[in-house]
């Protein structure tokens, strides 16, 4: 039975009027205004993971292409320790391994060697410097009883057909201006050529310029060859290719 005022009227307690209970629990309501976003470091970890898995596969399609490499080294011709000049003759001891993959284009493999044995060079050749089938001849670059000249030839000197190495001319020396009474003399019957360098017309522009011979002359005509040259005499016309020159490199110079 409920208390009873002085004057008989009931009295009750609501719970509404209790005061509330130190560290009692909220209304449950969430806070307002607050984020839903992860920190960003946990956002960051799904990029992380795609980058390593990205540098896994390029490593592994790497060492798939070193090992498909690998299996397509092969061996090469290359110089010794030794620098090898202009005509020597070729010789196993000079030489030396070395493994390549990939394109290699004119280079000798080691099981040609036996192939290019005996052959000379034809320039200068270093060590380490990979053989190539174009830096050979099988003929000595300079025979015995033979010399190589240089000629530099200007328009009016030579013919503007174009000269290679191997073409075979007759070099001609011609009176001076001031020699009105001289007559032209051959002095090479036929020499064979065996470099080129320069034009006597450039290409692009059409101008005259310097054509540079060498030519393989026999040793007793050195001197008149050489001294023409040097004067400013000389013209060369170019002869059929059967023509057998004077001194051909296949001459002597074992």
């Amino acid at each position: 039975m409920a208390p009873s005022g002085h004057y008989g009227m009931r009295v009750s307690f609501s719970s509404s009027t209790r005061p509330s209970a130190p560290g009692a629990r909220g209304s449950g309501k969430a806070p307002v205004g607050g984020s839903n976003r992860l920190p960003a470091s946990r956002e960051r970890r799904p990029a992380l993971a795609a980058l390593a898995v990205i540098l896994i596969l390029l490593g592994a399609a790497g060492s798939a292409l070193i090992t498909v490499r690998s299996g397509e080294r092969q061996t090469y011709v290359a110089i010794g320790e030794k620098a090898l000049p202009p005509g020597t003759k070729l010789d196993r001891k000079d030489l030396a391994r070395g493994d390549l993959a990939g394109t290699t284009g004119p280079l000798i493999l080691w099981s040609e060697l036996e192939k290019y044995s005996g052959h000379y060079t034809t320039g200068w050749l270093y060590p380490g410097q990979y053989l190539t089938k174009g830096s050979l001849s099988d003929k000595p670059a300079i025979p015995d009883g033979g010399a190589l000249v240089g000629l530099s030839l200007e328009a009016g000197r030579a013919p503007s057909e174009p000269i290679s190495a191997g073409d075979i001319v007759q070099v001609v020396r011609v009176p001076a201006a001031n020699q009105e009474a001289a007559v032209p003399q051959v002095l090479v019957t036929a020499a064979e050529v065996t470099n080129v360098a320069g034009a006597i017309t450039d290409a692009r522009t059409k101008a005259n310029t310097t054509l540079n011979v060498t030519v393989l002359v026999p040793a007793s005509k050195l001197t008149s060859v050489a001294a023409a040259a040097a004067s400013k005499t000389l013209v060369i016309a170019k002869l059929p290719p059967a023509t057998r020159p004077d001194l051909a490199r296949g001459n002597g110079g074992g």
